[in-house]
This record gives structure tokens, sequence and C-alpha cells, in this order.
């Protein structure tokens, strides 16, 4: 059966793209997109810049027709700016309205937001059913475990969450205390999964790195759904490796060297139609790393990637590694 969040279809068993701040951007949508992520979120926004019309969080809210369907995700600890947030960004014509119970980061968390809203779980469902009110979409939420672990609440969240009308919930399987350290425990997002009382779709999130692990756990845990963040950084095409791996049980080749550089160039391209030169050049440095890592005797042209100023020294220096023979096999060292 297909998993549906309200009238979106997802098909039997959908791959999402985790909302990263710095990361989930237009330009690294696109590439992901392109190699099977089934569904996106915008980098989260802030409900404060929305409401004070701050150019960077009115930004966040571009989306495209290509990356459909699609849900902008919002967080914030006043229950009136999160209403006036879902109402902003409904206007954007995303797919879906996702709040952020889950980030841990000190600047987020100590400001009464994202993950903080674990340790109020009332003010999080009133939170939460506001949102629902202000906007026509269907609203999911994604979320932690606990704050900490002696306060694993995400069965009671989901519960409630569920009764005020979110549509889908997400959980990542680390308490907020964790950050992203440890290896993360699915295993209460599994008793959630198998409680009768819930029937929203319950999509699981930490620490999918591989096709085998994916297969894996969708069979452990049971889940509607995976949610893949860290890994498909500089690597956009584990979506289409964990699919054909449920498909066949079978690895599919890694990505030759033209594609490396091709998804390298794609992302670059679309940096600075989106972005303007400038700053499209200079935030993409951010992920030359990533897309060649593993790579021996790369130092040198990351230096490179790095320092370039231009689009055309940036094409000068991606023409160079594809033609240099050095990396020819680099293939069989690549690992996600």
């Amino acid at each position: 059966m297909s998993v549906q969040i309200g009238n979106i279809d997802l098909g039997e068993f959908p791959l999402l793209l985790a909302p990263m701040e710095d990361v989930s951007d237009p330009p690294f949508r696109y590439v992901c997109k392109q190699h099977g992520a089934d569904m996106m979120y915008t980098e989260f926004i802030s409900s404060e810049g929305l409401i004070r019309d701050a150019a960077k969080s009115r930004k966040k809210l571009d989306i495209f027709e290509y990356e459909r369907p699609i849900g902008i995700q919002i967080f914030g600890s006043d229950i009136e700016h999160m209403r006036e947030a879902s109402e902003i960004s409904s206007q954007a014509g995303p797919d879906l309205i996702d709040i952020n119970y889950g980030c841990p980061v000190k600047n987020v968390a100590c400001r009464g937001a994202g993950a903080s809203l674990l340790q109020d779980i009332d003010k999080m469902v009133a939170m939460t059913k506001a949102v629902v009110e202000a906007t026509h979409l269907p609203v999911t939420v994604k979320t932690r475990l606990g704050w900490d672990d002696n306060t694993r609440n995400v069965q009671e969240v989901a519960m409630r969450l569920q009764d005020v009308g979110i549509k889908a919930l997400t959980i990542h399987g680390r308490t907020r205390a964790q950050m992203y350290k440890g290896s993360a425990d699915w295993s209460l997002i599994r008793e959630i999964k198998r409680n009768p009382q819930i029937q929203i779709p319950i999509f699981g999130n930490g620490d999918i790195d591989s096709p085998e692990k994916a297969a894996a756990w969708r069979m452990e845990y049971g889940v509607d759904g995976m949610m893949i963040g860290r890994a498909a950084i500089g690597y956009p095409w584990i979506f289409r490796e964990i699919k054909h791996y449920f498909e066949t049980g079978e690895h599919l080749e890694k990505p030759t060297f033209a594609e490396r550089i091709d998804a390298c160039r794609t992302h670059l391209v679309k940096s600075i139609e989106w972005k303007g030169p400038k700053t499209g050049v200079f935030e993409m440095r951010r992920h030359y790393s990533n897309y060649f890592k593993g790579i021996d005797n790369f130092k040198e042209y990351r230096m490179k990637l790095v320092t370039a100023g231009t689009f055309e020294e940036l094409e000068d220096i991606l023409h160079e590694i594809e033609h240099n023979p050095r990396f020819e096999n680099f293939v069989s060292t690549i690992e996600i």
C-alpha cells in the first residue's frame, strides 16, 4: 500500500531527504531529487524571521515545481508567531508544513524552540494545534526520542500530536542530550509504529547510511519510510542505491567518475542560479570535500576548488579533474 500524507501519495516506502540547515537548499535538493529522493523539505525557517520579513528567512521559502512533493519546515518558541509563520509559509505553495521539534543545537533549543519543546509537551501540543488550524495544508512533525534518557516521551508526543491533527511523524532515534553522538536507537520508533492507536505514517531517521542497513531496519522496525540526512551530503546516489537494493537485493554500481563530476557541476550551476555568482561560488565550497571524499591524493584539487572565485575557474578545475588519469580507478575506493 502507498504511504499517504493528506492527498500526497509517496509510494510504498518513501525515502525522504532531511531538512538540514545550510545544506538542504534548492541546489542540493535538485541533485537529491535527480537521484531518487521521494520527498524533501526546506532548511528549517525561523518563525520570527518570517514575521519580521527577514530576507534570509524569506529566501528559504523558495520552492520549485520539480521538487514536489516538498514541505516547508518552520520552528519557533512562540505559539502565535508559529501560527503566523504557518500562514506565511502556506502562501509560498508547498505541499505540506512541517514543524521542527527536534533541532538540538544550543542557539535553538536553549531559546525554547526545536527539541526544547520536548520538555513542555502541553505547549508543543498547543503550538501544533495552532499551526494545524492556520493552514489548509497537511502538517507533519519531526522530533526526537526525548530531551534526555530520563525523559524519553516520544510515545506521548506521537499520540497527542496525532490527536490535534498532524498527518505524519518523523522520529530521530536520539535524545536532545545525545546531539548527533552515539548510535541512533530505533526501538521506541518501532513501539510507536506497532501501537494500534497510531494511524499516521511513522518515518525513522538517524544513521541510515547504506542500502544493507536501510533494508535490515525496514524489516526490523516496520516504519513507513525513512528520512536520510548526513549520508546524502555529497552522495545523493544513496537514494537510488537503497531503492535498487530493496527491489533486487543487489548493490547498484557506485557512481562513475563522470557522475561525480556531473553532480558536483550541476550543484554548482544551481547554486549560482539561485544565489548569484558570488554567494553561489562561496557557499558551494562546503560541498567539495564530500563530493570527492575517499579519493587519494586529492588535497591539491580540493584546495583549488575552495579558493577559486569564479564559475569559469571552477569549471576549468573540474575539467582538469575529470581528465586526470590519476583518478581513473577511484570508484573502488569510495565509501558513503
